[in-house]
């Protein structure tokens, strides 16, 4: 009896605590780990799930631009009969068949796919139907080509296409939205994974600070600087790993965390990118295309104004040329939100184009030049543009040299040879703005700046598959 409750009474060992300790942790961090992988997976399918969804909506407004460049096309021609009027019409007409392929590839259901092959009957029977007999007979000289009749009949189909484009898109953006919410469900669920296992692994680290000072204090200093730097907005902070198991797990659940975090801003950018590609788009093929049609009637009208009509002539001049000034700002403000260069011809081709318009001499050169993801090419974008902005506004630079390197790293370098001094502590909002833009995508971003010898500005950036 005495032996008994003598037993029961001896207290436990210092590696017996830490046995039960380290099982206890091993199955907490276990267990987060698991939910956490589970909710990793389901959030990168719903993230697939969502480019996909991107991709068949950029698809679908490209067949729709084609199908209006049909239609104004053919409009003009028929209006003026002239055969430069004719171009865009040309253009689109050649490009249809390899977009269509295109547009039915980027759907994300077999119903989509359905609506999809549909849509490019229909805008097939528009233009070997009715757009190009109409064509000919403008080229005829036959006098029902400008008929209510074909007009009306014109009309009708492209509203028609239009009405099946638009439920196509209304459907691909519900869902859309339905895998936004999931990714959303699914992020938070990676935290709250973090979260716990990250919980778990301080209180027990707590205990063995006083029983292992050395293996312990110094890694969670390490991990607190790391916090730290995260809390300052530098996403891309990790712990190295341990030999420890209660560091190394407070390593992981924090790596996770930090992983997490930057995920959620790198979904962020990709949403607000795609509202700035809707709106330059919606701007493009909507304002823009009423004012193209504006200033060609006040053309026509002019043109078909008696020589002795010289006040009406003057007003329709300086008509003409405010439209022409409306149409130069709009394309400038849509240029301003999303460059359509960008999403046609790639970085280095938009890159190029804002050295082109930059008031300080910028010379581009590139190396390995391809296409890589739209997110980052836009991110890329929007980094060199506010770094040639900052070397404009600040600097006092005579030149700037941008290089862009494509391999398994973007290298993007941008060097004036201003006045340099620029540091961390000097750095503006638009330098953490851009450090903001690099982290997001496990990159890194370098300042050089001597005082006196320009600065130059180094971005490197991972480029998966």
């Amino acid at each position: 009896m005495n032996a008994a409750r003598q037993y029961r009474s001896r207290p436990l060992g210092l590696t017996s605590l830490t046995v039960a300790a380290s099982g206890l942790l091993a199955l907490l961090i276990g267990v987060a780990f698991a939910v956490l992988l589970w909710a990793i997976s389901d959030a990168n399918s719903s993230v697939s799930a969502r480019r996909a969804s991107r991709t068949a909506l950029v698809e679908a407004g490209s067949m729709q631009q084609l199908l209006l460049d049909l239609e104004t096309g053919q409009r003009g021609f028929v209006i003026t009969k002239r055969e430069t009027f004719l171009q865009p019409w040309e253009k689109a007409r050649r490009a249809l068949p390899a977009e269509a392929r295109r547009f039915a590839e980027s759907t994300t259901s077999p119903a989509q796919r359905r609506a999809a092959e549909q849509i490019t009957r229909d805008v097939e029977s528009f233009l070997n139907d009715y757009s190009v007999p109409l064509v000919e007979m403008v080229r005829r000289d036959d006098p029902t080509a400008s008929s209510l009749e074909t007009t009306t009949e014109g009309k009708q189909r492209v509203d028609a296409l239009r009405a099946e484009f638009g439920r196509y898109t209304a459907d691909e953006r519900e869902q859309l939205a339905a895998r936004t919410d999931a990714a959303g469900a699914n992020s938070r669920q990676a935290v709250l994974a973090a979260a716990l296992g990250l919980a778990a692994s301080t209180a027990l680290v707590a205990v063995f600070t006083v029983l292992q000072h050395r293996a312990v204090v110094r890694p969670v200093r390490g991990a607190a600087a790391a916090a730290q730097d995260l809390a300052g907005g530098d996403l891309s902070r990790r712990i190295p790993p341990s030999r420890v198991a209660e560091i190394g797990a407070l390593g992981s659940s924090f790596n996770t965390m930090a992983a997490s975090l930057q995920d959620s801003r790198r979904r962020i950018m990709e949403s607000t990118e795609a509202v700035h590609r809707r709106t330059a788009r919606d701007l493009h093929d909507g304002a823009q295309q009423r004012l193209v049609s504006l200033m060609i009637g006040l053309r026509l009208a002019r043109e078909m104004l008696p020589a002795t009509e010289t006040t009406t002539a003057d007003l329709l001049d300086q008509s003409i040329d405010n439209a022409q000034t409306a149409i130069n700002e709009l394309r400038a403000l849509a240029s301003g939100i999303y460059p359509l260069v960008l999403t046609v011809k790639g970085l280095v081709a938009a890159v190029k184009d804002l050295a082109s318009r930059c008031p300080v001499p910028t010379v581009v050169v590139s190396e390995g030049e391809q296409r890589i993801s739209p997110t980052v090419e836009s991110n890329a974008y929007f980094v060199v543009a506010e770094a040639v902005t900052n070397a404009v506004k600040h600097a006092q630079a005579s030149r700037i040299d941008v290089s862009i390197e494509f391999d398994d790293t973007l290298r993007i370098k941008v060097a004036d040879d201003g006045v340099g001094g620029v540091g961390k502590a000097t750095a503006g909002s638009g330098m953490t703005g851009l450090a903001d833009r690099v982290a997001a995508f496990d990159g890194k971003l370098a300042i050089d700046s001597p005082p006196g010898e320009g600065t130059t500005i180094l971005i490197q950036i991972p480029i998966r598959d």
